[in-house]
């Protein structure tokens, strides 16, 4: 279909895609267009990575726009958030406007009224219906990206219940769901009551196959010759293979060490093949990861940078995830060894992929698991892009002959499993039920029923007894921890939810932390920031650290210790499960005290095991939880909320209580606050009244930095230029100051003597 045919898009639009190389559109993309995409009508589009699922989700939303209406993009993650936003920025200069929203969970977004398409998380946007945002009933295009994640045990009930929400709020509301791998999309079609595109077809060659002795051997029957030199692996092989026709790399692996260790060898063939002016670049790459975080993780990143490869995983800060995807893209990095969560949306094509490990540890199941067919095809799927790649290539890696047969039957020749709905599973629907009857959505058990039946979970089941069974357990819990309110009439149960409930639904919190919380606050006179820190950190939406081998009698010497500190009863030591989750929730909390008591990052690392990227996770998290314990404290009239609000400050920061009021300043992280209050700058009107050398001596003589954080202050001539730095220090502060009273003192004494 020639892009001029598109019907119900904007005008400009054809010449647009036109000027981007876009003549015709793809096949699964006409067939959109043929099913009503472009003209309001709901469609289900199954296709591969890389066959144009996105343009099918533009000419919705934008055609959507132009007929006066608002599109909401929802993605899983919020690297992808990011990443749709630039993407969708193009759009600006023909006068759509683009908002992008994924964190502050208490926020109602008024900001993105005015915004024509809003990318957000299946997460945000079910706060902002909490929150009662008034522009979601002005909604007239729903795109749910990577759809498949409604079978995610943790974010698929998310997301199914918010399109549920967003369809009910908004009757006529078009919805159109992308995934490359449903395997189960006829259901998934019925339950949106959408037309249903499923394509196979890709703009290049996608081969996949098996890696086995000496060659590759396909799923079309073919063989092609690449062999393994003695002592050499066979992934080493292979990314020497592909760099000989100039292409990249991409290598899944089970665990992060893994992933640091196929990086760092891996960096040995990359090396190789770097040009001069490549080897200056990705110098230029590793410097701003060292720059990121000072951590033994970021260096040895860099380190393998250097050479032309890299290692990706959640323990790496948002920023060097960033930088090395960036540099991936642009085939400057040759290849990178990841875990799997780097399939999971982000745009990262590469010329060849190589699941080399098709089992993960599991410890629900007590040893090693292999991996889903859908989340091995997720990998399959980056392989190959038109425009930079002939084909596409994704491979798996056998050690024997039996293994081959064995990953063609399970993976390469088979399906994706049938996506299945999560909900009925009580920690989801308890939290979903609270913000449904919060939110106005409901407000019976009859009223509750009828909506769950509009969700993935009733499309599947004819059995409605076990979802009736979990809800009148969850309205029970919610009614005990006076979250909820009843009354029976006329043999109907009446729900509302109490002013209590409110504040719980509104803050994002599951109803279960909230009553973790308000448990350890009530009677609580004195608080510590360890004792709000392990709090939080035992509720189910914090994720825990786990106990490592040795620990355990470590940290059931510090709960001793430390026992006063804590909010809520201890659990004795011989109801072994609560207490070993009692000690892993006081080791993250120890992390987060460490942080806040500015510990290096490279320190806490090392001693708790984890990334730069963790740390700040826990952060963020701990820094929700306790903006929430704080709210809560205020709920139930509590004198101890200043005491949390400073420990909120502090984690949000990691700095001494001293150094709260100058991190506040946009631009003044931890250290460089540090830095100013021992060259006796102590406070934000320290920082507007201060010698300017000084302020440049203690950040190093970083001149705009400077600027721009006396700027935010208020300086009354924030210009640095001819500004020499001082190196004054704390001692040199306190020497002077001695030496000025002295003086003072001296003079004083000689007035004195008239």
């Amino acid at each position: 279909m020639d892009v001029e045919s598109v019907p119900g898009v904007p005008s400009w639009l054809p010449g647009h895609l036109r000027d981007g190389g876009i003549e015709k559109l793809y096949p699964p993309q006409a067939d959109a267009v043929e099913a009503g995409v472009t003209e309001g009508e709901s469609v289900v589009a199954s296709v591969p990575t890389a066959s144009g699922k996105t343009l099918i989700s533009e000419l919705a939303m934008l055609s959507s726009v132009e007929r006066g209406g608002k599109a909401l993009y929802i993605v899983p993650l919020r690297a992808l958030a990011s990443e749709k936003h630039r993407e969708f920025e193009q759009y600006e200069e023909y006068g759509v406007s683009v908002g992008v929203s994924t964190g502050n969970y208490e926020s109602s977004g008024e900001w993105l009224a005015s915004s024509d398409i809003v990318v957000a998380t299946s997460e945000k946007v079910d706060s902002l219906v909490r929150n009662g945002a008034p522009w979601i009933s002005e909604l007239s295009c729903v795109v749910a990206d990577e759809v498949h994640l409604v079978d995610d045990p943790n974010r698929g009930p998310t997301l199914e219940v918010t399109l549920a929400k967003l369809r009910r709020r908004n009757p006529n509301v078009q919805t159109v769901a992308l995934s490359a791998t449903v395997g189960n999309a006829e259901e998934v079609a019925e339950w949106l009551d959408a037309a249903l595109v499923d394509s196979q077809w890709r703009p290049i060659d996608l081969q996949t196959g098996v890696h086995y002795g000496q060659a590759l051997q396909f799923d079309d029957g073919s063989q092609t010759e690449l062999p393994v030199g003695s002592g050499e692996k066979p992934t080493a092989a292979i990314v020497r293979d592909t760099l000989t026709e100039g292409g990249s790399t991409l290598v899944f692996v089970n665990s992060r060490r893994n992933a640091s260790g196929a990086a760092k060898r891996l960096g040995s063939v990359t090396d190789e093949r770097l040009t001069a002016e490549e080897r200056d670049q990705l110098a230029a790459v590793a410097a701003e990861i060292r720059d990121a975080s000072d951590t033994e993780t970021n260096a040895e990143l860099a380190r393998a940078v250097e050479r032309g490869a890299a290692f990706h995983h959640a323990g790496l800060s948002r920023k060097s995830r960033t930088l090395i995807e960036d540099a991936f893209r642009d085939r400057l990095i040759k290849v990178v060894a990841a875990t799997p969560t780097l399939a999971a949306g982000v745009n990262t094509p590469s010329r060849r992929v190589v699941v080399r490990d098709w089992r993960r540890y599991d410890g629900s199941a007590g040893g090693m698991v292999p991996l889903s067919v859908l989340e091995v095809h997720q990998m399959f799927g980056r392989a190959g892009r038109p425009g930079r790649d002939p084909y596409g290539e994704a491979l798996l890696l056998a050690n024997s002959h039996d293994e081959l047969d064995e990953l063609f039957e399970k993976y390469v020749w088979a399906d994706p499993e049938p996506v299945r709905s999560k909900l009925a599973a009580e920690p989801a629907l308890r939290t979903h039920i609270l913000a449904t009857v919060a939110s106005g959505v409901a407000n019976s058990r009859e009223g509750l029923l009828t909506f769950l039946d509009q969700t993935l979970y009733a499309t599947q089941t004819s059995d409605s007894d076990e979802l009736q069974r979990v809800t009148d357990d969850c309205i029970d819990y919610l009614l005990v921890n006076e979250f909820l309110e009843s009354d029976r009439e006329d043999g109907t149960q009446s729900l509302d939810a109490t002013s209590l409930g409110h504040t719980v639904s509104r803050l994002y919190l599951d109803p279960m932390s909230a009553a973790e919380i308000i448990d350890g606050l009530r009677g609580a006179s004195d608080v510590t920031p360890l004792g709000l820190y392990q709090l939080v950190c035992r509720t189910p939406d914090m994720y825990e650290l786990y106990l490592r081998s040795g620990e355990e009698e470590t940290y059931t010497t510090t709960a001793y210790e430390r026992e006063t500190e804590f909010l809520g009863a201890m659990p004795s030591e011989f109801e072994q499960a609560r207490f070993e989750e009692w000690l892993s929730a006081l080791k993250t909390a120890r992390l987060l005290e460490d942080w806040a008591r500015e510990f290096d990052e490279d320190e806490i690392t090392d001693r708790y095991g984890v990334g730069p990227g963790d740390i700040r996770g826990k952060v963020d998290t701990a820094e929700w939880l306790l903006g929430a314990t704080e709210r809560l404290a205020g709920e139930l009239e509590l004198e101890i909320a200043p005491a949390i609000h400073t420990a909120r400050k502090r984690v949000e920061h990691g700095v001494s209580e001293d150094l709260i009021d100058l991190t506040d300043v946009r631009h003044v992280g931890r250290k460089r606050a540090r830095r100013l209050f021992e060259a006796g700058i102590e406070t934000r009107a320290d920082l507007r009244n201060a010698d300017k050398s000084v302020v440049l001596g203690a950040l190093r003589g970083r001149q705009k930095t400077a600027e721009r954080i006396l700027e935010q202050v208020g300086h009354t001539d924030p210009d640095m230029t001819n500004v020499t730095a001082s190196e004054r220090s704390r001692s040199d502060v306190e020497t002077t100051d001695a030496t000025n009273a002295q003086a003072a003192d001296a003079d004083q004494s000689q007035l004195g003597d008239f």
